[in-house]
């Protein structure tokens, strides 16, 4: 490890060989926590190439304890996280939207590590039930039009590396791998990032796939459609910059999207949309996200039919009941 280092301060890169290797012993907790800890911060300096992001990924697909959903056609709805903007679970609201639709929602989720409530945190609050059984998650696809699936219990080869994720408490590349590492491999995805660095690279690499993806990243640093300036979307057919008159929406304020200060507080904030009493910017973030999202699942509609349908999800109550729903699911 310490000849790795003294690479990387020295701006040099890993090649795609290297950077897989260099995952894999660290996940087996080859390296002392300084080391660790030291290479995990080398990545918050300076920018990670494609051939590294690309071997990180891979070391994480092959430790990982994969889960068949194909047949359910299901899709992934996952920023990065790591934007430091502190709003309220814009992309697990948009899941439930989406599922409320009738598309089949996979959604892959942690704990907050750069935030204070991640999905994870969110929906343990709830007491989702968190497992990697097949036969459960599939039933909570065909009862509910959705499954979370807890990175924890599909990565367990992250556990030497968690605790200085936790004790470090800024973004780190595993932010960047989150949505690259869901072990459904979903067709069908949206992917939130902080920066437009970043889009690039996942652009780069999501094209090499048979996906079907949006990647977004709003200009002003949010790792999703914020509404508060223009926002970037890339896809395999075109790369376009938005703003929120394009989907008929307002421009909103920071402060009009920000979570709870405890994981209680943004579960009240959450619970009040899913039951029609957000406020108007939180539904119209949560609409513009969710509308994509259906967007990209079936692009022969237009992103005014998809605005449409997330807000009829909502309104109607379909949203709330697929989250009521998954809620009740026990094995």
């Amino acid at each position: 490890m310490k000849a790795i280092l003294n690479k990387l301060f020295e701006y040099k890169s890993l090649d795609k060989k290297s950077a897989k290797e260099v995952l894999i012993n660290l996940t087996q907790g080859k390296y002392n926590h300084s080391q660790m800890a030291a290479f995990l911060t080398v990545y918050s300096m300076r920018s990670i190439t494609v051939d590294e992001l690309e071997g990180f990924r891979d070391a994480m697909l092959e430790l990982c304890v994969p889960i068949d959903l194909n047949g359910f056609d299901a899709m992934d709805l996952c920023g990065t996280g790591g934007d430091g903007k502190d709003t309220f679970n814009i992309s697990t609201l948009s899941a439930f939207i989406v599922a409320g639709t009738g598309q089949k929602v996979a959604k892959h989720g942690n704990n907050g590590v750069s935030s204070l409530c991640g999905s994870s945190n969110l929906l343990s609050h709830f007491g989702v039930h968190f497992t990697n059984q097949k036969d459960f998650l599939e039933k909570c696809l065909d009862k509910a039009n959705i499954c979370f699936l807890h990175a924890p219990l599909f990565h367990p080869a992250m556990k030497n590396v968690a605790p200085i994720r936790q004790e470090l408490g800024v973004k780190t590349f595993f932010n960047m791998l989150g949505p690259m590492v869901n072990p459904s491999r979903p067709k069908k995805q949206i992917v939130g990032v902080f920066s437009l660095e970043l889009a690039r690279l996942y652009s780069y690499l999501y094209q090499q796939t048979d996906k079907s993806y949006i990647i977004i990243h709003s200009l002003d640093g949010y790792d999703e459609v914020s509404l508060t300036g223009n926002f970037r979307i890339i896809s395999k057919r075109e790369e376009v910059e938005l703003g929120p008159g394009d989907l008929g929406l307002n421009t909103l304020r920071q402060e009009e999207l920000c979570g709870g200060d405890t994981i209680q507080e943004s579960a009240k904030i959450f619970e009040n949309i899913l039951k029609g009493n957000g406020t108007k910017a939180q539904n119209q973030v949560v609409l513009a996200n969710s509308a994509l999202a259906i967007y990209c699942a079936n692009q022969n509609g237009s992103l005014k039919e998809s605005l449409a349908s997330a807000e009829e999800s909502l309104k109607s109550g379909a949203a709330l009941k697929a989250f009521e729903k998954l809620v009740s699911l026990k094995p």
